[in-house]
């Protein structure tokens, strides 16, 4: 038998949520110091739940939560933050978001790569650095955590004549892993193939 957790205030971000029952979720949430945690938030579907606000994608989180199995109850929510992100800005986040999930083994912590997913969520939101410089980033600290990094010194990701060459090593790198093609990716590539249309 599982020992029963009680985790309190724990800096989280939302991945994914899907409906559970009539009136709640059941949550993938990316914490700094748990990694992914599988949390039901009971009611956060009701109008007038102190979660449905808060249970915001890409959002900066507090968490709290308790129980013993593999999906825990949370207890307590609150935003920390704001990252606005918007128009072009969306895709990339839900790439992110889509390696996280299909990369990291559940409950397997990631500070530094936790940082790295806060640091290019509030660089995408400020419009600060190019989309390719934040996803080049973003992927080579992916790798290096899980432990399936490029066995090459650390390439420099503002050098634009580059990127193409550092982004197909990557992808490359990522496709093989995954074994099937990313969400994310195919539907960037519809929209792309829309708008030429």
């Amino acid at each position: 038998m599982s020992k029963r957790q009680r985790v309190t205030e724990a800096p989280a971000y939302l991945l994914h949520a899907v409906a559970w029952k009539e009136t709640s979720l059941i949550t993938q949430m990316f914490s700094r110091d748990h990694g992914i945690v599988a949390l039901v938030a009971k009611g956060a579907k009701r109008p007038y739940s102190a979660l449905k606000p808060v249970l915001l994608n890409f959002q900066p989180l507090l968490l709290s939560w308790s129980g013993a199995n593999e999906v825990k109850t949370l207890t307590k929510a609150e935003i920390t933050g704001l990252h606005p992100l918007a128009g072009r800005n969306l895709m990339p986040a839900w790439y992110m978001n889509e390696l996280i999930m299909r990369l990291l083994p559940r409950e397997d912590p990631h500070p530094m790569l936790f940082d790295q997913y806060k640091n290019a969520l509030q660089r995408l939101a400020a419009g600060s650095a190019t989309t390719a410089h934040v996803l080049r980033q973003f992927e080579w600290v992916l790798l290096q955590e899980t432990g399936y990094g490029m066995d090459e010194p650390l390439p420099d990701f503002l050098d634009l004549d580059n990127e193409s060459a550092l982004r197909q090593r990557l992808r490359e790198r990522i496709d093989y892993l995954l074994g099937r093609p990313l969400r994310t990716r195919a539907v960037l590539m519809e929209l792309q193939h829309y708008g030429r249309s």
